[in-house]
């Protein structure tokens, strides 16, 4: 129960976001597929599930298959839990992933120190929580040193390295996903 597997697809947000990459409105995907206007509004929206081949007339005229958006689409679920023990296996097993799928937020756990020499930049916010130990933020060149339970807030585009000062620290980042425009140009930058 609960399980994220069991659930149907949401194709929608994969349709739009493939849409959106492409810069097509609405409109053109109507002319180019057949389908009507206010029909790929209700599939973007997940108001309308699409028939096999209406799911193909939108692949076809967003230049992809019906097979890679289902791969994008997004579970039906309004509720998934990530088990500590159910870490899917990456590249780094120094980093697990604790949301799964495309949302509208990210969040990853780090444990034990990383590139600490790397600059990061996210276009979008994002906040850091060290769930055990200590690291050390740079950002818009001052140092923060965290501990456990401290928490550190960064906008969108600020340039930042962290570094664990502490062995097997933990450090939990949430950020909003990179496909959401939630970037507004912001005076001064």
């Amino acid at each position: 129960m609960g399980d994220h597997k069991e659930q149907p697809l949401r194709v929608g947000a994969a349709v739009r976001r493939r849409r959106r990459a492409l810069e097509l409105t609405l409109a053109v995907v109507a002319e180019r597929s057949g389908l009507s206007v206010p029909f790929l509004s209700q599939i973007e929206n997940d108001r309308a599930r699409p028939s096999t081949g209406s799911l193909e007339k939108v692949a076809d005229a967003l230049r992809t298959t019906a097979v890679e958006l289902l791969a994008a689409a997004d579970p039906a679920c309004s509720v998934d839990v990530v088990r500590a023990e159910d870490g899917e296996p990456g590249p780094d097993p120094r980093v697990r992933s604790l949301v799964r799928g495309h949302h509208q937020m990210h969040a990853s756990e780090f444990t034990g120190d990383h590139d600490a020499g790397r600059e990061l930049q996210y276009r979008n916010d994002q906040l850091m929580y060290v769930a055990e130990g200590a690291v050390e933020i740079e950002a818009e060149g001052r140092a923060y040193r965290l501990g456990r339970g401290d928490t550190l807030y960064l906008t969108g585009g600020v340039r930042h390295r962290w570094r664990a000062t502490v062995p097997d620290t933990r450090l939990v980042v949430v950020a909003v996903a990179e496909h959401i425009e939630a970037v507004r140009d912001r005076p001064g930058r």
